[in-house]
């Protein structure tokens, strides 16, 4: 009996460590670019659900009831704001859930952009329709495509978590430092490559408005015929006046995104006589085995594509 009890020993001390950790603390993140700044700042300590995953569209989300679920035992809930993700506030209700919602944009002073009456998802926040043609003014979501904005991001991630989980703090912090330093390294060599492209040439056409930020980081003119929204539908002027455009300039940067429709940017490009060049990763990550599985990769992957297209060489 005493031999029994030395063998089962190691299995009963294995058990009371196992015991002994502390419960991963339940963190709800609305889609896949947030979701990857927190696992890297919350690592084991935090068990993540993501409401809209990898190359799926956070423009009009519709949620399911499985969300609301993912949402109600969540002690701290992480949305984008700046209207990319307002659907994010009715879950939130709907779920009844007592988790922090924090916004990763706080501190953020967003770049405004036009929105267009036909936009299918606007960023308007209720603020009220304006007089009819005349231009909206709304606040770019998409800061994430500046690096530094990406930073801000961590900050405040790290802080909620810390806040949330405060036996945590240092581990979070210390995540976040790493992380923060390895994208201080990343702006640099954005800004290296893009230096390598004649300033005239810095000019490219995407799908839809997503790279404003990106563009005023890095010093890149980005044209799209769809304005802000995924779910945008440009007007005949827009496609005929962009067409103009890649002609006059010689734009031969052109490309789609993960999870917009193709349709329209293959006939601009096919009027314009040049070619798509890929899909480059702006609102969504690419699945765990595709080339933009996290922020770090999704910007390395960009700039690759980006990079050699402006200078004609793609």
């Amino acid at each position: 009996m005493f031999r029994r009890s030395l063998l089962a020993l190691p299995a009963v001390l294995a058990a009371a460590r196992v015991s002994a950790q502390p419960a991963r603390l339940p963190v709800a993140a609305s889609f896949s670019i947030l979701g990857d700044m927190a696992a890297k700042v919350g690592g084991e300590r935090i068990a993540l659900a993501v409401i809209v995953g990898a190359d799926v569209d956070a423009h009009g989300f519709q949620p399911r009831p499985s969300d609301a679920v993912a949402l109600r035992g969540a002690r701290l809930i992480l949305r984008n704001g700046l209207g990319f993700d307002d659907w994010m506030d009715r879950l939130v209700r709907s779920s009844g859930t007592r988790g922090t919602v924090v916004t990763a944009t706080q501190g953020i002073t967003p770049r405004m952009m036009e929105a267009h009456h036909h936009h299918g998802h606007d960023h308007s926040h209720g603020q009220g329709s304006q007089r009819r043609g005349t231009p909206q003014r709304v606040p770019d979501p998409h800061a994430w495509q500046d690096l530094r904005h990406g930073q801000t991001y961590l900050r405040t991630i790290a802080d909620a978590l810390a806040a949330a989980d405060p036996d945590g703090a240092e581990t979070y912090r210390r995540n976040a430092a790493a992380f923060l330093d390895r994208l201080d390294a990343l702006d640099a060599w954005v800004r290296g490559e893009v230096a390598t492209v004649p300033q005239a040439r810095r000019r490219v056409v995407t799908s839809h408005d997503a790279f404003g930020y990106f563009g005023d980081a890095y010093g890149v003119a980005f044209f799209s015929p769809q304005g802000v929204s995924t779910k945008a539908e440009p007007s005949a002027q827009q496609v005929a006046r962009l067409i103009r455009q890649i002609r006059a300039e010689n734009i031969t940067a052109v490309f789609m995104e993960n999870m917009t429709n193709p349709a329209t940017l293959r006939r601009i490009a096919a009027e314009a006589g040049v070619a798509v060049g890929g899909r480059l990763y702006a609102d969504a990550l690419s699945a765990p085995g595709g080339p933009a599985p996290d922020y770090e990769a999704m910007f390395r992957y960009n700039v690759g594509l980006l990079v050699p297209a402006m200078r004609g060489a793609a």
